[in-house]
């Protein structure tokens, strides 16, 4: 063996390594080819398809630089750089480049294996400087590893197939197949999985030869004929992350002889409305004009459909006379008579002009909407039934043969205050709220009842609610009396006649018993036993004096259970009557004063002084709780560094900002005393003032004093200095100080002032409204 052919081997081997049982070292080289080991042993070829002189490339390799594919090496070459390595065959310098200096082989570009599975080149080991071969020519193979980069494709997009009606299941009836451009003795890229995406229960498919058979017994033609079946081919033996490919199957069912011969039948869905039109039916007359004209009827008449004469046809149109119903009557059957309308005696002797059919008719289902077992509900309620209480049941069902389940509902636009509720399943409406007779009597709501496969099939029914009385109100007078009794009556005198309401209404009607409560020296009650009572005196002798009014507590019960009963004051007043009885005055008699004035005058005088007094003391307190006006006005007026001084100071009685007592004696004068209506601010350290001699006068002393705070740069000053600085260079108004200013005041016009915005406002009403008599 060469060192060419040991460097191709080595770089053979450092592809197939992971599929060897033996370490990789140089010294196992020649072992692979039967050569003897130290030991002397022979190590037999491995029964993988390898050779020595074949490498292998992954395909579609995706990275930015070249693909390394292995390495040649020989004894010969001692790393002085006199051996180059020259590579020829199939793609060499195009698609395989070797570095002649190292021996690298790299492929150029993105290889494809369903181009090109392999390529075979050639390596030579020459001298440098000479071009002399240092190794004889030897051939090598690269194979292309293969990649699933290849979806499964069917031969046609769609396929058309066809199998006989009432097939039995798992009869064949049509085999797709699809082919994957990758390898097939390599990995599982080509190995395909088919399936079926569309066309269940009907139809399968063998997930492994793509075979299509039926799936679903007693396929009926005159019920559907075509089918379309979707089938996938899925490479990876069906694995995620294979690709697919999809193919659709149009399948028709051929016809066989399934049905026996029926006449042609008219068919008419359950829904017509009365008098609609179903069909026709003609009779042929080789007549011609009126010698044409037939007219259609039915033999017996029928309760269900009737016939008419289209006269410009001469067709019998049947329609319906009464509503059909799918459920109840599938098919009818009748007889049909035709005959002419003008007939010609010359031929009427042995010729019947007229003829017969029998007309078939088959009734088709609709999808209706539930019907309720009543229309409408009237139930019934006693008003004291609490919140959620049984009111009663509404009951549908669904009409069609399928009998789906319905669903109920409240239309809550007839149950604004959301009184009651339904249970959607069974019906059953219950109470939200506790009810009261006295408030609503009846109570109208609609119930929907809706199908659950189809929620537009929906029917609505008004179910009224009636709200049953319960003797929960006491009765009370029937109006408010005006009762009087003269001073001049007489005991046993009826005074007033009363009765009174109930808003309940038993079912046996009002009985009311009126009685008086405690007893009563003055009046007494007499019940009639009609629901009216009569109020008599029992003493005469009243006197507008003694009382004016008197308040009479009656009490009505009525006679229902549970009973209820109330006390009403009956107001009685006493007035002065002349002798018929007839009412005068109801006043208390007024006593006269000595003054002439009555006591009706002496009460107006007094509230208006009281008045008069109220109206004096609220101005008083108005002006002194009137505050003065705001110096600023208007949120608007931002004037600055305005001070306002509102302490004029104490005077001669002013005991708290000066120490009279310091003038009196000045010896016992604290130095470090302060003022006691200030806080103090100690700038300076305090200076002790110079003393003051025995028997000073006191108008020296003040003198000598001002004089020496005057001259004190450390004696705090009590009036207030305010100083305007220089706003800064980024104000839009620059600086508001005049100190630098070269004009005079009158030099300046102010009109710029009123375009500075509202915050300049007020500032610029204060200075372009002044006259100059003013400013001067």
């Amino acid at each position: 063996m060469t060192a060419l052919q040991k460097a191709l081997l080595l770089l053979m081997l450092s592809n197939l390594w992971p599929t060897m049982a033996l370490p990789f070292t140089p010294g196992n080289i020649g072992n692979l080819f039967g050569m003897p080991e130290s030991d002397g042993r022979i190590l037999q070829r491995s029964k993988r398809g390898w050779m020595w002189n074949q490498f292998f490339l992954l395909e579609e390799y995706t990275g930015n630089d070249h693909q390394y594919v292995g390495k040649l090496h020989t004894n010969v070459d001692k790393g002085d750089g006199t051996v180059k390595y020259v590579l020829t065959g199939e793609g060499a310098g195009t698609l395989f480049l070797i570095d002649e200096k190292s021996g690298d082989i790299h492929a150029t570009k993105r290889l494809d294996r369903e181009e090109k599975a392999m390529y075979t080149l050639h390596a030579k080991v020459l001298n440098k400087n000479t071009n002399e071969e240092l190794e004889p020519d030897t051939e090598f193979n690269i194979k292309i590893h293969d990649i699933n980069d290849n979806a499964p494709k069917f031969a046609r997009e769609i396929y058309f197939a066809s199998v006989p009606e009432m097939s039995e299941v798992g009869t064949s009836v049509a085999t797709v197949t699809a082919t994957d451009a990758d390898d097939q003795t390599y990995g599982n890229s080509a190995k395909l999985v088919y399936s079926i995406l569309q066309g269940q229960p009907y139809f399968s498919v063998d997930s492994e030869n793509g075979t299509i058979k039926t799936a679903l017994p007693g396929m009926d033609r005159e019920v559907k004929e075509n089918y379309q079946v979707v089938i996938q081919a899925k490479d990876m033996a069906g694995q995620m992350g294979g690709l697919s490919g999809t193919t659709t199957v149009s399948i028709t069912l051929s016809d066989v002889n399934d049905s026996p011969p029926r006449f042609a039948n008219l068919t008419a869905v359950e829904s017509t409305e009365i008098g609609g039109a179903i069909g026709r039916i003609k009779a042929d007359d080789p007549d011609v004009g009126h010698n044409a004209e037939m007219e259609y009827s039915i033999v017996g008449g029928h309760d269900t459909f009737n016939i008419i004469t289209d006269q410009i046809t001469q067709e019998g149109i049947i329609i319906i006379k009464k509503t059909l119903d799918y459920e109840s009557k599938r098919d009818y059957e009748f007889r049909v008579e035709v005959r002419n309308t003008y007939l010609d005696a010359r031929f009427i002797h042995g010729v019947q002009f007229k003829d017969y059919a029998t007309v078939k008719v088959t009734v088709e289902d609709v999808d209706e909407p539930p019907v309720f077992t009543r229309n409408p509900y009237i139930i019934e309620v006693h008003e004291d039934t609490a919140a959620g209480s049984f009111v009663g049941v509404v009951m549908a069902r669904d009409p069609d043969a399928d009998n789906k389940p319905v669903k109920y509902s409240i239309d809550r636009h007839t149950d604004l205050e959301r009184l009651f509720n339904v249970d959607s399943v069974n019906g059953t409406i219950t109470t939200l709220k506790a009810l009261d007779r006295e408030m609503s009597k009846w109570h109208n709501i609609s119930v929907v009842a809706t199908e659950n496969s189809n929620p537009r099939q929906t029917t609505r029914v008004p179910v009224f609610i009636k709200v049953l009385d319960v003797n929960d109100n006491a009765p009370e007078f029937a109006m408010s009396y005006d009762t009087f009794v003269c001073e001049n009556v007489k005991a046993g005198q009826l005074i007033q006649t009363i009765s009174a309401v109930d808003t309940d209404e038993p079912l046996v009607g009002h009985k009311f018993v009126f009685s008086m409560s405690g007893g009563n020296p003055n009046f007494t009650i007499v019940d009639k036993e009609d629901n009216t009572a009569n109020i008599v005196t029992r003493r005469g002798g009243f006197s507008r004096r003694e009382m004016s009014v008197y308040f009479l507590p009656v009490v009505i019960s009525d006679n229902d259970y549970p009973i209820q009963s109330s006390t009403s004051t009956l107001i009685v007043r006493v007035c002065a009557c002349d002798s018929r009885g007839n009412m005068q005055s109801c006043n208390p008699e007024v006593l006269p004063f000595s003054d002439g004035l009555t006591t009706g005058a002496l009460v107006a005088i007094l509230l208006c002084v009281i008045i008069l007094l109220m109206i004096v003391v609220l101005f008083a307190a108005l002006r002194r709780q009137r505050k003065k006006e705001p110096l600023i006005i208007s949120k608007e007026d931002v004037r600055d560094n305005v001070v306002s001084y509102n302490d004029e100071g104490g005077g001669e009685e002013d005991t708290q900002a000066f120490d009279i007592g310091t003038l009196r004696n000045p010896e016992v004068m604290d130095a470090n005393k302060l003022r006691r209506d200030i806080i103090p601010e100690m700038l300076f350290p305090f200076r002790r003032t110079s003393p003051i001699k025995d028997n000073t006068d006191v108008r020296d002393f003040i003198n000598g004093r001002l004089q020496e705070n005057d001259s004190d740069p450390t004696a705090p000053p009590y009036d207030s200095l305010a100083t305007y600085a220089y706003e800064g260079s980024g104000s839009l108004a620059e600086s508001l100080s005049s100190l630098e200013s070269a004009a005079t005041e009158g030099d300046q016009e102010y009109d710029f002032l009123s375009n500075w915005g509202p915050q300049f406002k007020k500032l610029a009403e204060m200075y372009i409204g002044r006259s100059p008599d003013r400013e001067t």
